[in-house]
């Protein structure tokens, strides 16, 4: 804006209070041919500068020679010489001798009219006296083919008008076209990051489209075209679809949704690029079928939003209205200017156009930024309730940690209460019994043999209690494998142990309480009745399975005879009630003479 701002009082500044320079608003022309390398001796027609010459010779698709004459006192001092405008492509002649030429003079032509032109006219070309400029002057009369004023006088007079001019009519257009792209590249990208916020897509579009069609302001070809009816048709496409993503701009904008209208307007726009892609030669001359509507059609859409922007409380809505409401006013005079109701040839459009960017930028920027302050805050919320959660969650897992040590506590002493009732206890009870019955007297071997098995039984629950959360099976069965192999010794019983697969599993405390009764009141039959010199003992984990097997061969028994007799334990009844508990079934294997063979197999 401060470059806008400065260009603007540049070109206020720059008009002398008494600059030696004259201007010459009046000329000779006469029609040519494409080919017309020298003007014609006849047919010269007096004309008013600025020309138009469509409107004296509408169909006439060509050359147009202009001449001016001069009075030069003085041939030594050099002038400088301003043409203000020429359109489309020029060469320029002084006293016959050519000064300047056009690249293209012919189809596609050169783009004169997008700069004013400066030369310094010093001797031999300058004569005392009289002197000619000629102008062959190349056009279309579909495109206000014409020739303006040609200002003469001291040099630095004329160049600072030529800077004038081109600050105006070219400086301040390539400003637009610099600023619209940069801004539509820059919220194009920012479209890409956040695909759900349209309205910056829109933005791009709009400006891209608008900085493609202020290019025609400031290009000298019509490259890649090969017509100017091409060029033109092709300037009209994007200023269709510049409107058209303009209008859908603003309604995002208002987060406004209308399916069927933005529809329409990408018809339009597509119907736009395809006419001018397919007949540029009807579309461009007949441009205006498609110019006027559209900027109607601009006029009705800004007029509907300033009247939402009246009506609305936020900032950046009202920003954008009074950023487009000035524009909207200036462009009345630039339509006037491109219909030909006022004679001109400076558009004073090129100087609003940046702030209405500026201001459309200013006031997505603004929805951006406060709609970034609402995540910051809800991240601020968030974090303190996140903060707040946390700490609760904490408290209730310690609450939940105290509990889980409790109920561990408990239900260790409970385990240990079971076991002692159900094994420990219930021996002794069995063995206090026993010892008050008077019809029996107690032997010193019996007591010390009850004493012993309550003994065995107490250490089954201690190990079981102590090594519960830190030993698998095999640590469990270490201490009784230790045992009885000493005991088996003592009695000249060869034991063979063969435990696999047991290092990290796990029963629990019961199962492995049981497990470890049962092994033990196996070995105790075999120590006390089978008369055995050899015991196998095996615990075999099978995938999900347990293999327990203990073997004697000792005497054996006829399992069929419900006479024999295990003493001191619960015989087999208590082997079987025990393997039940582990979710197996105790099968027997004997005869008298044969030895004997447990077995058990449990899922795991």
């Amino acid at each position: 804006m401060w470059l806008l701002a400065a260009c603007t009082v540049g070109a206020l500044q720059a008009q002398p209070a008494a600059s030696p320079v004259v201007t010459i608003d009046r000329a000779d022309a006469v029609q040519a041919g494409w080919d017309s390398s020298a003007p014609p001796p006849a047919g010269w027609t007096p004309v008013t500068l600025m020309d138009y010459w469509n409107v004296r010779w509408p169909q006439h698709d060509g050359v147009v020679w202009y001449r001016v004459h001069w009075n030069q006192a003085d041939a030594g001092t050099p002038i400088g010489l301003l043409i203000d405008y020429v359109c489309m492509a020029d060469a320029v002649y002084v006293n016959g001798s050519l000064v300047y030429r056009e690249p293209q003079l012919v189809e596609p032509l050169s783009r004169s009219w997008v700069a004013p032109q400066f030369f310094l006219i010093d001797k031999p070309l300058l004569h005392t006296g009289g002197n000619t400029l000629l102008v062959r002057v190349s056009g279309l009369a579909a495109y206000q083919p014409g020739f303006g004023v040609v200002k003469l006088g001291d040099p630095n007079a004329v160049q600072q008008l030529y800077r004038q001019d081109l600050r105006w009519r070219y400086d301040i257009r390539l400003f637009n076209f610099a600023i619209s792209a940069v801004l539509g590249i820059l919220f194009g990208m920012l479209w890409l990051l956040r695909r759900r916020d349209t309205v910056y897509g829109w933005y791009a579009l709009n400006t891209l489209f608008g900085a493609g069609y202020g290019w025609n302001y400031v290009t000298a070809s019509t490259w890649p075209f090969a017509s100017t009816d091409a060029w033109q048709a092709f300037v009209v496409a994007l200023l269709v679809a510049s409107v058209c993503c303009f209008t859908v701009f603003l309604l995002r904008f208002c987060q406004r949704y209308w399916p069927r209208t933005e529809a329409a307007l990408g018809l339009a726009s597509l119907a736009a690029f395809a006419f001018a892609l397919l007949d540029p030669h009807r579309m461009g001359p007949w441009r205006n079928l498609w110019v006027l509507p559209t900027i109607l059609f601009y006029y009705v859409t800004i007029a509907a939003f300033l009247w939402h922007a009246a009506r609305s409380r936020q900032i950046e809505v009202r920003v954008l209205g009074v950023c487009l409401l000035l524009p909207m006013l200036l462009s009345f005079r630039d339509l006037a200017l491109y219909l030909g109701l006022i004679h001109g040839n400076n558009y004073v459009g090129a100087l609003t156009s940046p702030l209405t960017l500026i201001g459309m930028a200013f006031a997505v920027a603004w929805r951006f930024s406060m709609a970034m302050r609402r995540v910051e805050g809800f991240n601020v919320e968030l974090k303190r309730e996140v903060d707040v959660a946390t700490s609760q969650l904490g408290d209730t897992l310690a609450r939940e940690h105290t509990l889980a040590l409790d109920n561990t506590r408990i239900g260790e002493r409970l385990n240990l209460v079971r076991d002692l009732h159900d094994g420990f206890g219930g021996s002794l009870l069995g063995a206090i019994a026993a010892l008050e019955n008077p019809q029996r007297p107690a032997e010193p071997a019996r007591v010390v043999s009850t004493l012993k098995e309550l003994r065995d039984d107490l250490r089954l629950v201690i190990d079981t209690t102590t090594h519960e959360q830190d030993s698998d099976l095999a640590g469990l069965l270490a201490p009784l494998h230790h045992r009885w192999s000493q005991r088996l010794d003592v009695a000249d019983i060869d034991s063979r142990w063969q435990l696999e697969g047991l290092d990290g599993l796990r029963l629990g405390p019961a199962r492995s309480l049981d497990l470890l009764r049962l092994l033990q009141e196996a070995l105790t039959n075999v120590l006390k009745h089978s008369r055995a010199s050899r015991v196998d003992i095996t615990v075999r984990r099978n995938d999900a399975r347990l293999a327990v097997e203990v073997r004697d061969d000792g005497d054996g028994f006829d399992p069929t005879a419900a006479s024999r007799s295990h003493g001191g334990g619960a015989g087999l009844a208590s082997l079987r009630g025990r393997a039940a508990r582990l979710g197996g079934e105790l099968m027997l294997d004997t005869a008298p003479g044969r030895g004997l063979s447990l077995q058990l197999d449990i899922l795991l």
